[in-house]
C-alpha cells in the first residue's frame, strides 16, 4: 500500500514549501540557499516556470572539478536543464523508479505546469517507513484484541 500512494499525498504531508532560485543568480548564491534551508537541490525557475533544477552533484561536478568560480558562475551554466517531473497523482513507486533509473535524488512535483513542490529521496523513504510503522500497529492491534471489530 506504501508505494502505491500518490505522491501528492505525501507532498502534502511534507508541506508545499518551496524554496527556488533564478537562472542568473550565482552558484554561490544557489548554494548558500541550500545551505541556508538544508536541501540538496532547487528548482530554477524564472516567472514561477521551472527552467531546470541546480544540485550538490550539479555544484561539485561543473564548478569544482572544472575549476569554475562559484560567486562568478551563473546557476542557468552548470543546472539540469531536462529535468525529469511527476505529477501528484505517481505513485511512491513510480517517484522510486523515475529516481532510480534517472540517477537523481529530487523529483518537483508538477500539475498543469504549475510546480507544486520538491520530493526528495529521503521524504520516499520517510513515507514508506512511517506506513510500515503504521501497519506494524495495526496488525499488534489486531493480533491482541485491541482493534475495533
Amino acid at each position: 500500500m506504501e508505494t502505491t500512494t500518490p505522491v501528492g499525498l505525501v507532498l502534502d504531508r511534507k508541506g508545499h514549501q518551496i524554496w527556488s532560485i533564478t537562472g542568473d543568480a550565482t552558484v554561490y548564491e544557489a548554494i548558500a540557499l541550500m545551505a541556508e534551508k538544508n536541501v540538496g537541490a532547487l528548482p530554477v525557475v524564472d516567472g514561477g516556470a521551472l527552467l531546470g533544477m541546480i544540485s550538490e552533484r550539479d555544484y561539485s561536478r561543473k564548478v569544482i572539478l572544472l575549476g569554475r568560480v562559484s560567486r562568478e558562475t551563473p546557476v542557468a551554466d552548470i543546472m539540469t536543464r531536462d529535468v525529469i517531473t511527476v505529477g501528484a497523482k505517481n505513485s511512491v513507486e513510480d517517484c522510486l523508479e523515475a529516481m532510480t533509473k534517472n540517477h537523481v535524488r529530487h523529483l518537483p512535483v508538477v500539475e498543469d505546469g504549475q510546480l507544486l513542490g520538491i520530493i526528495s529521496i529521503g521524504d520516499l523513504v520517510n513515507w514508506i517507513i512511517l506506513a510500515q510503522s503504521n501497519r506494524i500497529d495495526d496488525l499488534q492491534r489486531y493480533v491482541t484484541g485491541a482493534y475495533p471489530a
